[in-house]
């Protein structure tokens, strides 16, 4: 891992800027579309199994703790809007190892997401097209997602709004129809159903308070992506008003979204029943009388697919190019075509094919254990932000304090509360086997970066280092 701390003579350590080309109907979107993934369309079946009807207070715990995480990243973000975001903010206040761990962390963890994004997109081509290899939808994902990825930042932003507003539309449509199932008897024969299966199936907590917490793990992996707005803050035409918009309607929204549709899911059918039949809302949408449902969700299952991996190829190329400029990626990684981090991206891009070629060479028990990397990463990256935000609030004067545009609540209990219930979930991932492997890969690749760093001594640049300045 060859890592030079100068670039070559006349070139500046920036490379070149990225364009702040993203408008605030980019960065709303994109702050929804991270948040309904493939999870909540295929994976919340095995989440309201663990915890029946109360699945829906998993949501709304883990919900809270997510809206304080991006609230200190949103405090941090337009004070200092920068591309490397929580990478840059954890070597800034907790030090360069820190931002160093961060920031590859991340790049590692959104590649493995891809990987499997990726390979849901050739899964669900697969329904259609079944005598197509799946290996060529996975590469036609890839390349063109990356591709929208080279051409522009606004080519990204474009993609995304209309990614995300398919999987919006559908999941509104859902949800009004089933409140026309459950009040009016839309396709029960005009006898409203109610919403007694909330409760008739061995009460509302069938599994206990274990059943909740064992949901925790999965509730929280759904959450992955939510932190891509940070990464967006060095492209935004307007990060001190695009920024805190965006965040300030992050849980909102996850009520709607999440919980709205599990609530009307689980009032329709018995929670015992779910994932017998296939995804709940393709079940849902057949109780409206939609006979080409499956059909339809696929659709949006694959958009939303390509749509995580687009975010996560964004989200890799950033962390890259910030890292190369803080002299601990290769130097070039800092260089920017046209206002795009072209090489940081080809690299991604480069490195998700080999992973592309590995889901289909290895057996898949290693590729889920390889992905739990993610959940222990993602989880790394939310404690980073809660510890560089109680660092940063630390280090400001009284009057500093005072004329923060964007603020913490109740700061510092907020922040602690969040970070004790990070530590609980890590704790129910080594409680149960199945998700402890994550805790054994996670912290011996944290113990490998770390080793790298003291080896190649990967100390920032000296103009990378030093106080985050304000941004007028």
């Amino acid at each position: 891992m060859p890592v030079g701390n100068h670039l070559p003579h006349g070139e500046t350590a920036h490379g070149g800027p990225l364009k702040r080309e993203l408008g605030e109907r980019h960065i709303r979107l994109m702050a929804l579309g991270a948040c309904i993934g493939v999870g909540l369309f295929l994976g919340s079946a095995k989440a309201i199994e663990m915890a029946g009807p109360a699945i829906m207070l998993s949501y709304i715990l883990g919900g809270l703790a997510i809206l304080v995480i991006m609230r200190a990243l949103g405090e941090m973000a337009v004070h200092n809007p920068v591309a490397g975001s929580f990478s840059r903010y954890a070597q800034d206040y907790l030090g360069p190892l820190a931002g160093f761990l961060t920031g590859w962390n991340y790049w590692f963890l959104w590649l493995v997401t891809c990987v499997a994004e990726i390979t849901a997109v050739a899964v669900y081509m697969g329904v259609w097209f079944p005598d197509v290899p799946r290996w060529i939808w996975a590469l036609a994902a890839l390349i063109s997602m990356g591709s929208i990825n080279l051409i522009a930042v606004k080519a990204f932003g474009e993609f995304e709004f209309w990614f995300a507003l398919i999987k919006i539309v559908t999941i509104i449509a859902m949800v009004i129809g089933g409140v026309g199932v459950i009040a009016f008897g839309f396709g029960n024969d005009g006898v409203a159903l109610g919403i007694s299966n909330l409760w008739a199936h061995g009460g509302f907590m069938p599994n206990g308070v274990t059943g909740v917490l064992m949901s925790l793990q999965m509730v929280m992996f759904a959450y992955l992506g939510v932190e891509m707005i940070g990464l967006t803050a060095g492209e935004a035409k307007n990060p001190q008003k695009t920024i805190p918009n965006a965040i300030g309607s992050v849980f909102w929204r996850i009520l709607l979204f999440y919980v709205g549709a599990l609530f009307v899911i689980l009032s329709i059918y018995p929670w015992n029943e779910i994932g017998t039949q296939g995804s709940p809302f393709v079940m849902t949408f057949e109780r409206l009388g939609i006979k080409t449902a499956a059909g339809i969700i696929n659709f949006v299952v694959i958009t939303a697919a390509l749509s995580s991996c687009n975010g996560g190829i964004f989200s890799t190329g950033r962390m890259l190019y910030s890292l190369a400029q803080n002299g601990q990626a290769p130097a070039g990684f800092a260089k920017t075509s046209n206002g795009v981090p072209r090489r940081a991206l080809l690299l991604s891009i480069f490195a998700l094919l080999i992973g592309v070629l590995l889901n289909y060479l290895v057996p898949e028990k290693v590729f889920v254990w390889v992905t739990s990397i993610a959940t222990f990463g993602a989880i790394w990256t939310w404690v980073m932000i809660l510890l560089a935000q109680l660092k940063f609030r630390k280090g400001l004067s009284a009057s500093e304090r005072a004329g923060l545009k964007y603020k913490m609540w109740l700061y510092p209990v907020s922040s602690y509360c969040a970070l004790a219930f990070l530590v609980l979930v890590v704790g129910l991932m080594a409680y149960f086997p199945d998700t402890r492997v994550a805790l054994y890969v996670g912290p011996v690749f944290l113990v490998l970066l770390t080793v790298l760093f003291y080896v190649f001594k990967l100390q920032p640049t000296g103009e990378s280092q030093g106080a985050v300045r304000s941004v007028s």
